[in-house]
């Protein structure tokens, strides 16, 4: 029986490093982040339908997606954020269904999620444990400046537009603590591996 297991985690919190280590201990990963990128590739149903919902003001010169730009758009109007939510999660949702049914079919022991918006989103509903990456607040927030050059007022809108870290942690059965280093970090991930493997009880693992 395949164990599905959710891994999510505040902007900047490091949750793709924690990926990243799954992956290179041969885990099955699927990346929402893909995913997202890939349903609104050139000419595709998604690309159409946002084209249709902003104009062409969002392709670039060669008709792709110019993500910067809806960026600008979404981050701006809360409005055309649910817009975009609204035609492109039911096509993310359908690849990763899709994507899990095979992965079942063939008997594959265990699958990780790696969503951003897992809570948000209710991917929950898909996996035995959910576990979330967090970092204080304040290193979040140095973090998010320095990998994406923003200013403070910046981040601190980018972090505030996600789920509280509260309420993510309300619905975590494991949580990894990413403020220290990474080999710190790299420890709980590979206890948690271990358990995975051993046959744990996936909500009691810590």
């Amino acid at each position: 029986m395949t164990k599905v297991i959710g891994l999510t985690g505040g902007i900047a919190s490091g949750k793709s490093t924690v990926a990243a280590q799954l992956r290179q201990a041969g885990l099955v990963v699927l990346d929402a982040d893909q995913v997202a990128r890939a349903v609104v590739q050139k000419d595709s149903p998604g690309l159409l339908a946002l084209t249709r919902a902003f104009g062409r003001q969002i392709l670039k010169p060669d008709g792709s997606l110019n993500r910067a730009k809806l960026g600008q758009l979404v981050f701006s109007d809360p409005a055309a954020r649910k817009q975009v939510d609204a035609i492109t999660h039911p096509l993310i949702r359908q690849v990763f269904e899709a994507s899990l049914a095979a992965l079942k079919r063939l008997g594959v022991p265990l699958v990780v999620l790696d969503v951003p918006l897992l809570l948000e989103a209710g991917y929950q509903r898909y996996c035995d444990q959910v576990v979330v990456v967090k970092v204080d607040p304040l290193t979040q927030l140095h973090r998010l400046m320095a990998r994406n050059h923003y200013g403070s007022q910046e981040a601190r809108e980018r972090i505030a537009t996600q789920m509280p870290l509260a309420e993510k942690l309300a619905h975590a059965d494991v949580v990894i603590d990413n403020n220290g280093s990474r080999e710190k970090t790299a420890r709980q991930v590979a206890k948690l591996i271990a358990s995975w493997r051993e046959g744990a009880d996936l909500h009691s693992v810590v």
